[in-house]
Order: structure tokens, then sequence, then C-alpha cells
């Protein structure tokens, strides 16, 4: 099989290289000239044989729609194009209704393995009609880890898509468990060795998983995470679970939850919690933490200082107001 491939970062490099290992032809363009294998689109294009197939391997959103419409300008009837990025659904079947008014068929395919797929596999999740998968079969055969599984049809064209943000969703709260537990195990006196403990889940737990090996090793490399700031970004995906859940009426409070730890991870002091903070003072005289004047210490230091000022505060000391 002959195929082109757009964009070589990362995952695309790695996957041109499997690609070729599985015995497929692969003519790679990226905008980096070190790593691509010709100098344009049309150059790319021309090297291939009808029908041609395409692989788009760019960020999603602008940059995976402009590189579609463009390669929808130069290949002809009877071609096909793959996006292999992390699109939404809903650009698929725009993409696909907009190639097939030119008779060029489209396939979505949601892709994951990150930097390791080179050595395990890409685990493929892809949608499209039976006539446009099978033209692109090689590949995946080719990029598919070794065994039974790994790679699906999913379904008609977005379901790829769909398939992989709901994996991607899964991912979120997975992460978020583990990393809530780590933390955990760190803040008590009681646990000597909070990497152990994690490394002995690794075999024979229902809780085993890759996540947790990577967690693993990372704490081998620096077991406080030192230098690690508590910043995580999202890249979409579980945003889009999270719509998906409500436009059907699924409950995803655990994907959900996950999702809004990482907007709380960007915030150096936040908004809400000086309103909760102000509200507790406010009912129930709990005292505020306040930045240090010139000079002098922080208010609301010590637990000792702030049960004083609640029983100070409340008129009652009960415990009735929050704690």
């Amino acid at each position: 099989m002959d195929i082109g491939l757009v964009g070589l970062g990362k995952m695309g490099g790695n996957m041109r290289t499997r690609m070729r290992n599985g015995g497929v032809t692969v003519v790679g363009y990226d905008r980096n000239r070190e790593v691509s294998d010709t100098d344009s689109l049309e150059a790319m294009v021309q090297q291939l044989p009808a029908p041609r197939v395409v692989w788009v391997m760019v960020p999603a959103g602008g940059p995976t729609h402009d590189t579609i419409t463009e390669l929808g300008g130069l290949l002809e009837e009877g071609d096909l194009i793959v996006d292999g990025g992390n699109s939404r659904w809903t650009d698929d079947i725009a993409h696909a209704e907009a190639l097939a008014e030119k008779g060029i068929g489209f396939v979505d395919c949601g892709v994951s393995g990150g930097v390791w797929g080179l050595e395990n596999g890409y685990a493929l999740m892809y949608g499209g009609t039976p006539e446009d998968v099978a033209k692109v079969q090689p590949a995946f055969d080719a990029l598919k880890p070794e065994g039974e599984f790994g790679s699906v049809h999913a379904g008609k064209v977005g379901a790829g898509h769909f398939s992989k943000m709901v994996h991607n969703g899964i991912e979120y709260a997975m992460m978020q468990s583990y990393a809530e537990g780590w933390e955990l195990l760190q803040a008590v006196d009681m646990v000597d060795n909070v990497t152990e403990v994690l490394r002995s889940w690794r075999e024979g737990t229902v809780i085993r998983s890759w996540l947790l090996d990577l967690l693993v090793s990372a704490l081998d490399e620096k077991p406080a995470l030192e230098g690690i700031t508590g910043y995580a970004e999202d890249s979409g995906e579980g945003r889009w679970t999270v719509e998906a859940g409500i436009e059907h009426a699924v409950a995803t409070p655990a994907i959900t939850a996950a999702l809004y730890a990482r907007f709380v991870s960007r915030q150096d002091d936040s908004p809400a919690m000086k309103a909760v903070a102000a509200m507790r003072n406010q009912f129930g005289g709990h005292a505020l933490r306040t930045s240090a004047p010139e000079g002098g210490d922080a208010d609301g230091g010590t637990p000792d200082q702030s049960r004083a000022a609640e029983k100070a505060g409340s008129g009652d000391d009960s415990a009735a107001a929050e704690s």
C-alpha cells in the first residue's frame, strides 16, 4: 500500500516509521523540511499512485480543516482522506459531506498510544463506510498493536473520533483518581513509602493499568514530583464528552469532576474560594486567611486561632455552623 502522511511530529513521525516497518510505502509531508519527504502537499499527492490515500495528522481545529480543504483541491474522485487527529466528530461529518461532493472518500480515526506507539502499537478507532475503510486497512494493520485487539471499525463517519473522545474522558477520570490517591497517601504519617505502595498495585490488583505504571515511573524519577507545577491543561475531548453526556442525558459525574479539577489547577488564587471563605466568615465567624502586610504575619495562620475565631463569632459553640 502507498499512503501520504501529513504531519510528522511526535506521533506522526513514529507512525510513519511503524507503517514502513509494516510494509506500507509512506510519503510524508511536514512544514519542517528536515523531517519531510517532499516539499509540499501538491508534490506529495503527485508521488502517490491513484487511487490515493492521504492520512492527516495535524492539530485539531483550524490546522486540520485547512489541510483537508487544501487536499480536497488536489485529490481526485476515488481518492480518500483519513483524519487521524483529535478532531471533534461534528467536524468529521462536515468534512465528509464536503469531500463527497467531489467524489473523495473520508475516514475519521481516533489514535491512542502517544510517544509509546512506535514500540507498542496504536489503538485505532475509525469511522466510515466499509468500502473506504478497506482502502486504509493495510495501514491500520501496520499501526495497531500485536494481537487480537487494538483496532475497531466503530461505525459510520464520526464514530471513530466520538469513541476516542469517550476514551479520553475516561482517561481524565482515571488519572484524577490515581492523583487523588497519591496525594492522600502522601498526606498521612503512617505510610512510609508511597511509591512502593503504588508499585505494589501494578500486579494482582483490580486497579492495575498502564496509567499506574506511568505514574510509578514518574515517581521513580521524582519521588515528590518536585519541580512539576500543579497545572493540567485539557485538550478538548473531556469537555466534548461532558457536552455529549448532557446532550444525550447520560450522567458523567466522574469525568465532569476530573475536567473541573483541571480548571481549578490553573488558578493560583481561586476567586470562587475567596467567595466561599467570605461567606463562611459572614455566617460563622470563620477566620479569613489574608495576605501578610508589610512587616507582619498573615491572618488565619493556625488551627487554634481559626477555632477561637469561629467560637467568638458564631454565637453558638455547638458547631451548628459549617466545619
